[in-house]
């Protein structure tokens, strides 16, 4: 029996890079590759999805099944209903899962994986179409598919040409290609994604609006148009936030007071004594109102290099304020 483990491989650094350099560039030919061999089965299997009631069930053993667990997140998270089923489960119990309504995508790069191919007569006889992603066209899994989707490749990037490498990678990518066309179709837009990520920095990004985060009543800063800059000085510093509000007499924002402004006084006067907050203020003043995503609200201080805006109702009261230290609290950041 040989024993490799008090054998320590010399570490050589540009033969560990030549090969990660060849692994790429046979993945990269693999994916190349797919392209010319889009069909009609592609088209035919993105219509089958589109026309099902239920959900797509996937299924694949080995390597295969990791990347079709993959797909199936993917298209769950794209706006297809999707789940995994493990080929060997659903022999045992687990084909309970698919109803007739369902569609099945079975990987199998030889098209002749047994625990896939046991399932065709149940599925066959239950009715569910069946959608297959081999290597191989003529394979039995290829042959007794409603659509076949090709993801053959020349070569493993595995020196050996025995471990799924380059193999994996292309279903992989036709998996997104799958998921992509399907997303387009349906028109899938980003508040759709983030509904199905609402925990993470994502659905944060995509779902939160100025009103969830901005500052209300006593924590919004304000004063009266026509008050003595001082008031507006003594706001800026009780609120903490980098600028006030400067409120008209019918109570819309007539303009704002910020710490970049307090700069360009201190530059232009040498006695603060008789300003008043409407001789320096901003005016009209950024606003933006409070059903505007959060987002959009980060790239507007960023084009206009400001940390603080003021929100504003249709009727341009003054209705809270939103500071980016809020927005990076948050996570929208």
């Amino acid at each position: 029996m040989n024993d490799h483990s008090s054998t320590t491989p010399t570490i050589n650094a540009a033969a560990l890079r030549e090969s990660a350099q060849r692994t790429l560039g046979l993945e990269r030919d693999a994916i190349d590759a797919l392209i010319a061999h889009l069909d009609g089965g592609f088209a035919h299997a993105c219509e089958l999805i589109l026309g099902c009631k239920g959900r797509v069930v996937v299924t694949g053993m080995g390597k295969s099944g990791h990347i079709g667990s993959k797909i199936a997140a993917t298209l769950a998270s794209t706006g297809t209903p999707a789940f995994f089923v493990h080929p060997g489960e659903a022999s045992h119990g687990d084909l309970g899962m698919i109803t007739p309504g369902d569609i099945v995508l079975a990987l199998s790069n030889s098209g002749e994986t047994a625990e896939v191919t046991a399932l065709l007569p149940l599925l066959k006889r239950m009715g569910a179409p069946l959608i297959s992603m081999t290597g191989r066209p003529a394979s039995t899994l290829a042959r007794h598919a409603d659509a076949h989707l090709y993801a053959g490749v020349e070569r493993e990037a595995c020196p050996l040409d025995l471990a799924p490498t380059s193999s994996t990678t292309a279903a992989l990518a036709l998996g997104d290609a799958l998921a992509v066309a399907l997303l387009e179709a349906r028109g899938f837009t980003a508040e759709d994604f983030a509904l199905s990520h609402p925990g993470g920095s994502l659905g944060k990004r995509l779902l939160l609006t100025v009103g969830d985060l901005m500052h209300t009543d006593k924590r919004l800063p304000q004063v009266p148009q026509g008050c003595p800059l001082r008031d507006a000085l003594l706001e800026i510093t009780r609120q903490g936030l980098g600028f006030t509000c400067v409120v008209a007499n019918d109570g819309t924002l007539a303009g704002v007071y910020t710490d970049g402004d307090l700069r360009r006084t201190l530059d232009r006067y040498q006695d603060f004594t008789n300003l008043s907050v409407d001789d320096v203020m901003t005016s009209p003043g950024l606003r933006i109102q409070a059903d505007i995503l959060a987002a959009e609200a980060v790239r507007i201080m960023e084009d206009n290099r400001i940390t603080a805006l003021a929100v504003v109702d249709k009727d341009s009261h003054p209705v809270g304020a939103l500071h980016m230290h809020d927005l990076l609290t948050a996570g929208v950041i």
